[in-house]
Parts: C-alpha cells; sequence; structure tokens
C-alpha cells in the first residue's frame, strides 16, 4: 500500500528482455537501503524488488503489467518516480493507493502558469465514472487531485516542488502516464454493477 507522495527517482541503467518478460535495473539514492522481496512503487507500478547491487535494484514486469502500463515506452536513462511502501505509524499524506495501474492516459496539453504548471490527459472513456471533479488520481505514482473532467479528459495542476522532485517534469506531448483511479470510486462502481445486475 502506497500515498502517492514519491519518495525520490531512480534512472533505468539497463533493460533485458526474457520471453515476454522485461527486467530493469534501476540506479537510485535509496537502493541500498531496500530489501529484497520488499514491494516498491515505479511511475505508480508496484513490483517486487529482486536483486540489489552497488545502489542499483533489480524489478521484472511480466506480460500483464506491461500491457496496462507505460513500461513497454521505458528506455535506458528514464527517469523513474519511486515510493516505499507506506508505514502504518505515520500520516497519510496522499490518499490511498495500491500500485495496481489501471491504465494510462495520453498527455495533451502542457501550460506554464508563471509559477506552477496545468497538464491535461485524454484517457479511455470506459473509465468516466472513476474519475470525479476534485478527487484524487495517481500519475505515474503521484498522488494528484483532478480539475476539468470530462468522459475521456482531465488536468493536473503541478505545483514547484512536485515539478522538481518528479518525472512530471520529463512529460511531453502525447507522453503515456500510468494511472491508477482512486480505489474506493472502484469499489463504489463494482457494487453499483452488481446492483444492476441482480
Amino acid at each position: 500500500m502506497f500515498t502517492g507522495i514519491i519518495e525520490t527517482t531512480g534512472v533505468v541503467k539497463e533493460i533485458i528482455l526474457s520471453g515476454t518478460n522485461k527486467t530493469y535495473l534501476i540506479e537510485s539514492a535509496i537502493a541500498d537501503e531496500l530489501k529484497v522481496d520488499q514491494s516498491l512503487a515505479h511511475d505508480g507500478v508496484c513490483l517486487t524488488v529482486e536483486k540489489i547491487s552497488n545502489k542499483v535494484h533489480q524489478i521484472t514486469a511480466v506480460e500483464e503489467t506491461l500491457s496496462k502500463t507505460n513500461l513497454n515506452d521505458w528506455k535506458v536513462g528514464h527517469i523513474v518516480n519511486i515510493e516505499r511502501c507506506m508505514l502504518m505509524n505515520g500520516r497519510l499524506d496522499g490518499h490511498i493507493v495500491q500500485g495496481h495501474v489501471d491504465t494510462t492516459a495520453k498527455c495533451v496539453t502542457i501550460a506554464e502558469k508563471n509559477g506552477s504548471w496545468d497538464f491535461s490527459f485524454e484517457f479511455d472513456e470506459k473509465f468516466a465514472a472513476l474519475i470525479i471533479e476534485k478527487g484524487s488520481i495517481t500519475l505515474n505514482g503521484t498522488s494528484l487531485t483532478v480539475f476539468n473532467v470530462s468522459r475521456k479528459n482531465f488536468t493536473v495542476t503541478i505545483i514547484p516542488y512536485t515539478y522538481h522532485h518528479t518525472n512530471i517534469q520529463y512529460v511531453q506531448l502525447n507522453d503515456q502516464v500510468n494511472i491508477e483511479f482512486d480505489i474506493i470510486g472502484k469499489y463504489l462502481q463494482r457494487t453499483l454493477s452488481l446492483t444492476k445486475t441482480k
């Protein structure tokens, strides 16, 4: 379980193909503090730490993960948002994040606002019921508040701290970002869909 408050960023140093899987070696400032078998969010995707050596940790994404996230777009040098799982004795500064990415969204506009940045994204309309005005969303693992919500678009405002401490600063037009919708909304949608089928 995560909060969407990014702890640090890492750099993809190597990518290894193995059948339908991809293994990534990622260098970061916290690599030596990690443990093998630990859950770690990478751009919002919960993956297991497999190996650690010389400030580099290794993770593997299987076909299911690759098909629903932007990990297939990663190349050597890609900057990755990293968050360790939350401690149960601390404050929940963001919102409840599982690290289970639902889909990707395409960046369609970027506007510099003289002290902040507005990023707008387009997503598959079938997810429209899971996003509400002023609701929470996870974008590349970062907990953000959405506005200007339509059936297939939303906008987020990025403050300077978030811009400079996450990989949102590297997102360009037409880039795909990982999206996880609010877990409460997903449970409500499931409950309503089952009620309608009775």
